[in-house]
């Protein structure tokens, strides 16, 4: 055995464990107290300690803490898995053991005014990009076939939604995906999950749930990785967070905000007995205007029916009949008329056509002379000595010669 002390240890001089423990713890001790930043990946009070592991936010590293309990009744804030938070810490090295525990003197959650800077830079450029405009909200299926859900897995907000959805319309289904709604790894699943459901066919309506939490616990949902996912589907997307105080961007984003998980199920699915609530209101006021219609249509039959041309018919026929007989007799008497009237008058004008008739003047003793070419013979210079004329009386024609 190598004697014990202060001597570098060699292969022929080596340290006991203890030794080298007590170094080890030494020289933890004089690293005294520190403030260290991560992301508590367990926390568990036990008789008003707290017990809990803190990770590295950018490698793999993870130290366990403890809160004792003066310090954990001193805290002002609620903390749990997935908070970011600074630690005021003392390491100790348990010699024992051989592991290496972190005492926690003060804690306090991370960079808020950080956070809400980068969260407000974020909106402004969704905002820029058109992302939160109402005309890019979709209108939710009336009664979707299928509902898709991301949620943490075994959580309430799973529970009330199925619940609620159900109680209204018991054939719903569901497709659900479970994520982490906390913690670094929630953004990723979470987006993963809208980006599967929304690559489903028979998925109709996206659920995105979560049972409230305070502001860290959120912002898995104001995670631009699930922003953009949200913002690239097809399916309508519903955010039920569940917080009023802390708005995640998805909020913004989603074609329609649900207050709670319950909210959402009431929002998405139409109650049954409302609906059949409604048909029969609708049966009710299709029956009573299909009855007034017809009650109208039986009195507008009745009152033509009591109309004398429908009551007694051979009495229009009757009617008819005479007026035909006297139209029929006034068309004989004018023609009639008109035909003596014509009479009248082509006697006239034949009495006329004969008085200035050629024919007429001859009758009374006249005759026209005509040369031989059938003109008339005006004037004895037409007719020399010897001239052939040719005398057309009442009954006949004659000829002569002219003596000069």
């Amino acid at each position: 055995m190598a004697e014990t002390g202060s001597a570098p240890a060699t292969r022929e001089t080596p340290w006991p464990v203890g030794l080298m423990s007590e170094k080890i713890a030494a020289w933890v001790d004089r690293l005294g107290q520190v403030w260290v930043e991560g992301e508590i990946t367990q926390w568990q009070v036990r008789g008003g300690h707290v017990y809990g592991k803190l990770k590295d936010l950018g490698q793999d590293a993870t130290v366990s803490f403890t809160v004792w309990r003066s310090v954990a009744q001193r805290l002002t804030s609620d903390f749990a898995q997935g908070d970011r938070v600074i630690a005021l810490v003392k390491p100790n090295f348990w010699v024992k053991g051989g592991s290496l525990t972190v005492q926690v003197f003060d804690l306090s959650h991370v960079g808020l005014g950080e956070l809400l800077e980068r969260l407000e830079r974020l909106r402004r450029q969704l905002q820029a990009e058109g992302l939160f405009d109402a005309s890019r909200k979709r209108q939710l299926p009336f009664l979707p076939g299928r509902i898709g859900l991301v949620t943490g897995r075994d959580s309430d907000a799973e529970k009330d939604v199925v619940r609620n959805a159900t109680l209204r319309w018991p054939g719903v289904q569901f497709r659900i995906h479970y994520a982490a709604v906390q913690g670094d790894r929630a953004a990723g699943e979470v987006a993963a999950g809208i980006a599967a459901l929304d690559a489903d066919p028979e998925v109709d309506v996206i659920i995105v749930a979560r049972g409230g939490g305070d502001f860290q616990n959120l912002l898995p949902f104001s995670d631009e990785l699930v922003l953009r996912a949200a913002a690239a589907a097809t399916t309508p997307i519903v955010s039920a967070i569940g917080h009023e105080a802390d708005r995640p961007l998805l909020d913004e984003i989603a074609d329609l905000r649900a207050s709670t998980p319950t909210d959402a199920a009431k929002r998405v699915v139409p109650d049954v007995g409302e609906e059949l609530a409604g048909i029969d209101q609708a049966r009710a006021r299709m029956s009573s205007r299909l009855g007034q219609l017809l009650a109208h249509e039986t009195d507008r039959l009745a009152q033509l029916r009591g109309r004398p041309v429908l009551s007694t018919p051979e009495r229009l026929v009757d009617e008819r009949a005479e007026e035909l007989v006297r139209w029929i007799a006034r068309g004989t008497e004018l023609a009639d008329r008109a035909v003596e009237d014509r009479r009248r008058e082509l006697a006239d004008l034949r009495g006329r056509l004969t008085a200035l008739s050629p024919r007429a003047t001859l009758e009374r003793g006249y005759g026209i002379v005509q040369l031989a070419d059938g003109s008339v013979l005006r004037g004895t210079a037409d007719a020399p000595a010897g001239t052939e004329l040719a005398i057309s009386l009442a009954d006949g024609r004659i000829t002569a010669t002219s003596q000069g």
